[in-house]
């Protein structure tokens, strides 16, 4: 079973090295963290903060080529978690003659939300993900306290 996702924060999580960017999902009334590079976390939260890059990011030039060859992003599925790293896949489509042809891409989970937030389509995250992932959203601090969704 799938649960549908939004992205409620990207920030930092606490590690034996330092400080790892995460990005926050909010799915069945818990959170997901999913730890991505710096680079990426900044490519997500600049979509999310609404603030434009002066030229296009390398996912913002996937979605505007996608979009000139007739395809779109359908949705993006954050699909197993094995050994500590997240999978994800990207399922999308493009339509000849009338006719939708679908695809599935492999990608990683910080690839895939980037794109989901930029073009605004579904994230799906598998039970089994969420089961062995997920948090209670007072474990999850933004800023300076607990999230207050209030």
């Amino acid at each position: 079973m799938e649960h549908e996702a939004e992205v409620v924060g990207v920030g930092a999580g606490s590690a034996p090295g330092g400080d790892v960017p995460a990005v926050v999902l909010g799915v069945r009334g818990e959170y997901v963290p999913i730890f991505v590079s710096g680079d990426q976390a900044r490519s997500i939260g600049t979509v999310l903060e609404g603030e434009p890059f002066d030229r296009p990011l390398t996912h913002d030039l996937l979605v505007e080529m996608l979009t000139e060859f007739g395809g779109a992003i359908d949705r993006v599925r954050i699909d197993d978690l094995a050994d500590g790293t997240f999978y994800a896949k990207v399922d999308a489509e493009r339509y000849e003659s009338g006719e939708p042809e679908r695809f599935v891409f492999d990608a990683r989970p910080s690839d895939a939300l980037a794109l989901a937030v930029r073009v605004e389509c579904p994230i799906v995250v598998s039970e089994a993900v969420i089961d062995e992932a997920g948090r209670p959203p007072d474990s999850i601090r933004f800023g300076d306290g607990p999230r207050d969704d209030s």
